[in-house]
């Protein structure tokens, strides 16, 4: 087996600041915005040269916080309670023999800054940090198969919970941070085997503390402060 290194061309900065809470998929909480920062080698225009003329990306980037020396053919899905154990390749499990990860996110735009173009993106599923090494553009005649099979994801589902956010607490982020917060909230951030209704759960959201508590399908926050 050849073994040949990858170059870090960008990283990703959003309110992911741990990875609780962090989208179990891209695409799920579209309104969080995420911008990618590319690394000075990377800061030239030429390379972006007709990607705004695409409305979804590809994001090949690396589960920096799930390095591992050695791998393990099977893994436990967390959508199936953490105790079924499939192969590694029929998941999408970050503990993997190369620790690499695929996001569809949705291209808002470029911004310029200090640091060159930065893409703003949407519905990422990487926590702030994350180190990317590659972005392809999505195209939809070759990339959109509507008559996939989930496997076990058509079973699993991802159920939306209710969300009560109590407007007190909720005024406390800026108007822009809400929807996105409200998304993560409703998709459960709890692993599937917790079903604990006096357990309190605490999530962090950019500069915010989130803490909720979960019972009949209804996620009720608790408290909001600021870190």
């Amino acid at each position: 087996m050849e073994d040949f290194s990858l170059k870090v061309i960008a990283h990703i900065q959003n309110d992911f600041t741990e990875k609780f809470g962090i989208p179990r998929q891209s695409g799920l909480a579209n309104a969080v915005v995420s911008r990618i920062v590319f690394e000075p080698e990377f800061r030239n225009d030429d390379a972006l040269r007709g990607i705004a003329d695409f409305s979804h990306l590809w994001l090949i980037w690396q589960f920096s916080r799930a390095i591992r020396e050695d791998w393990s053919p099977t893994v436990r899905p967390p959508r199936l309670g953490g105790n079924t154990r499939l192969g590694v390749f029929a998941t999408r499990s970050p503990f993997r023999p190369n620790p690499l990860g695929l996001s569809s996110v949705r291209l808002l735009g470029t911004e310029k800054t200090e640091k060159g173009t930065v893409l703003l993106v949407a519905g990422a599923d990487l926590m702030d940090g994350t180190p990317i090494f590659d972005i392809k553009p999505y195209i939809p005649y070759c990339d959109c198969h509507n008559d996939a099979a989930g496997g076990f994801t058509d079973t699993a589902g991802d159920f939306l919970l209710q969300v009560d956010f109590p407007e007190a607490l909720l005024t406390k982020l800026p108007q822009e941070k809400q929807a996105g917060l409200l998304e993560i909230l409703s998709h459960d951030p709890r692993p599937s085997y917790q079903n604990d209704p006096e357990r309190v759960y605490g999530l962090a959201y950019g500069i915010w503390d989130i803490r909720f508590t979960v019972k009949d399908n209804t996620l009720q926050v608790q408290e909001v402060t600021e870190r």
